[in-house]
């Protein structure tokens, strides 16, 4: 299985939370870190050179598919590990999973793709259903809301009045975990704020990472856009592009 999905969503805290829940043996290899460092999976190109390199990490906790799972985070780093994840999966010895962002850009760069052989799952920021539960709605709950929103029916005033807030303060928040948790436990935007904000910063950064070539326009592009939503007018928005091409 790969997750793709922006940074920041949580795709790491999630299988991290999961893999040690369901698997006796977890091992997690954050290969942006080893891009930087060591650089064991540079070159490694076939099952049994994965294998090696695994084994010299967490050799002990390597024992069979049912109980080990192995997490590849960040594989945009190593885009042709992307191609052996299908012969890892046809030599069938160990339960993957692998993540990152931007891989919809590395993909269209790598020449071997692995469609139809693993599966893909596209990850999401916190939508206002989860933002509910994060304030302490329960299921039971959510449904009710739900229940009435599909039958036409209206909420009784204290109840539309608190979801009301709550979805406010959801348009403040947003549905970027760090935020939502920041959110949850201090009830301070200004913190919140912070967080967006360094979010924000990385985001920056990575704007341009993978297109070397157009790196300043796409930074201009992504520098554009809080400006550009609050314009009124079409023309200033097509007159702007204009002027960023």
């Amino acid at each position: 299985m790969i997750i793709d999905g922006a940074r920041q969503i949580g795709k790491t805290f999630i299988v991290r939370y999961v893999g040690k829940k369901i698997f006796d043996n977890y091992i997690e290899i954050n290969l942006l870190e080893d891009s930087i460092g060591q650089r064991l999976f540079e070159n490694t190109r076939t099952v049994e050179d994965f294998y090696l390199q695994v084994s010299m990490i967490a050799g002990s906790k390597m024992h069979d598919k049912l109980d080990t799972l192995i997490f590849l985070d960040e594989i945009q780093a190593y885009p042709h590990l992307l191609t052996l994840l299908k012969f890892l999966k046809q030599d069938d010895r160990y339960t993957y999973i692998a993540s990152g962002s931007l891989l919809g850009v590395i993909l269209s760069k790598t020449t071997s793709i692995p469609m139809g052989s693993i599966q893909t799952v596209r990850m999401h920021p916190l939508d206002f259903e989860e933002f509910l539960y994060a304030n302490d709605f329960n299921q039971m709950a959510v449904d009710s809301i739900r229940h009435k929103f599909e039958n036409r029916q209206s909420l009784d005033e204290g109840t539309h009045g608190r979801v009301m807030d709550l979805f406010k303060k959801y348009l403040l928040v947003g549905g970027l975990p760090d935020a939502v948790v920041t959110y949850t436990e201090t009830k301070n935007i200004v913190q919140v704020r912070a967080i967006q904000n360094e979010i924000h910063e990385y985001y920056a950064m990575d704007a341009g990472k993978y297109d070397k070539e157009n790196r300043l326009k796409i930074n201009r592009i992504y520098g554009m856009i809080p400006p550009t939503v609050t314009l009124c007018s079409t023309m200033i928005i097509a007159l702007r592009a204009k002027w960023i091409f």
